[in-house]
């Protein structure tokens, strides 16, 4: 089957990632800011953290992803207006396509959309690392979707330093020059080693400076945890796991333990810092293949979260660290090694009995009149998704990869699902 995911997309890749043994067609790729402090002093959003009372509200999200410029902004180097001009023109879809959440990426790796305390500025928005862009999109961003009613998640990669491996690129100062015993290269890009307690402890407070900073409605992580597989190269945390594994079983159950370690200490410090915000996740969408493991879906995955990125994700909604789950169920109804129609029943599963939110993730990307798989080019198939998901109760809404598509909308899969799905304006949550 296909590695279907935002790998692909999010690294400039032309298609998605063929991981497993049977292949198949590749997937298509997919002004100063009035914000600043008076968004950090913003009321909380409606709606209450996991645990408490729920708000009754759908999720109805897009993803607006900054890495590479894939959704916005549309180039680097854009005048501090022209930026402002496409965000606030992104915000303003959501509202037209009847959404109520967006997750806008600002930490894409290991650097900043706002003037932040410990990290550089984003690469992305003026074509230089460290370039000042003359106005706070993080801050104007949690500003502009309040007055509309949407809620703002910011969407943070916790271990990516960098797309390449030339560090002479990174920003003077950067903390990866500063610290070059953090660095693991692997597959051509650049990672902070998840392995170093003193790694683990900056990229919280990385990331904290932005949530302790402005009102924000949810911390989020996606699927980047330890690299994907990358063929014929190793990770090297050899030291590392010298120095700190021990006491486990395997390099294996040590590295899956770093992960738990991250996500259950930052859910304490969000919970502390902006208790209001809700901290999520959006995985690929398998944990673990049932052939490897009972407890596993019905699914043939080239990938597995447990097994390959050492996020046991499964075990993060059992623990209640995470208040809602995106699963990237980035497969079609039918599909032969992934069946979307097997996965959503899994996550239900999962979720059943906790306090964790089920929201699916739908391959809005892969809506293409040009698709190589004919599912993809059928206008309903999205929809159909929706359709049968409100089978389960435990799904409380759906968001959509990527903003971009959110527009172009090329087959008209997206004016399809409001028509069906979304008859009014959501309830502001």
């Amino acid at each position: 089957m296909e590695y279907i995911g935002r790998r692909g997309l999010l690294t400039g890749a032309a298609g998605a990632l063929a991981v497993a043994a049977t292949g198949a067609a590749a997937a298509p790729a997919g002004a100063a800011s009035t914000a600043g402090a008076a968004a950090a002093g913003a009321a909380p959003r409606a709606g209450e953290r996991a645990g408490g009372q729920l708000a009754a509200a759908e999720f109805r999200g897009m993803w607006i992803a900054s890495v590479q410029n894939v959704d916005w902004p549309s180039r680097a180097g854009l005048s501090a207006a022209k930026q402002r001009s496409e965000l606030i023109a992104l915000l303003d879809t959501a509202v037209r396509r009847r959404l109520n959440a967006v997750i806008l990426q600002v930490r894409p790796a290991a650097d900043a959309m706002w003037p932040a305390a410990r990290e550089p500025w984003c690469e992305w928005l003026t074509g230089e690392q460290g370039g000042d862009p003359g106005w706070d999109p993080l801050g104007t961003a949690v500003a502009e979707a309040h007055a509309r009613g949407l809620e703002l998640h910011a969407w943070f990669n916790p271990y990516r330093v960098a797309q390449h491996t030339d560090l002479d690129r990174l920003a003077d100062g950067h903390p990866a020059l500063r610290n070059p015993g953090w660095v693991v290269q692997y597959g051509g890009k650049t990672y902070y080693n998840p392995g170093l307690p003193e790694v683990r402890s900056f990229v919280q407070e990385a990331m904290l400076d932005a949530v302790s900073r402005y009102a924000v409605d949810g911390v989020h992580w996606d699927d980047y945890f330890y690299p994907y597989p990358a063929e014929d190269d190793y990770f090297d945390d050899d030291d590392a796991y010298e120095e700190y594994g021990g006491a486990f079983d395997s390099r294996a159950d040590w590295r899956r333990n770093n992960i738990d370690l991250l996500v259950s200490e930052m859910s304490a410090r969000v919970r502390k810092v902006r208790p209001a915000a809700r901290f999520g996740v959006s995985p690929f969408g398998v944990w673990r293949n049932s052939n490897v493991d009972p407890e596993g879906s019905p699914t043939r995955a080239g990938v597995a979260t447990y097994d390959d990125l050492y996020a046991d994700t499964r075990k993060w909604v059992r623990e209640g660290w995470i208040d809602y789950i995106v699963p990237q169920a980035y497969w079609e109804i039918g599909h032969a090694s992934a069946d979307y129609a097997d996965l959503v029943p899994w996550w239900a599963r999962t979720v059943a009995g906790t306090n964790v939110r089920l929201y699916v993730g739908e391959a809005l990307y892969r809506c293409d009149p040009d698709s190589a798989t004919a599912a993809w080019r059928d206008p309903a198939e999205l929809s159909r998704h929706l359709r049968f998901a409100k089978g389960y109760p435990e799904v409380r809404g759906h968001c959509y990869f990527s903003a971009k598509q959110v527009v172009a909308d090329p087959n008209g899969a997206m004016a399809r699902v409001v028509a069906d799905h979304y008859p009014t304006a959501a309830a502001p949550r």
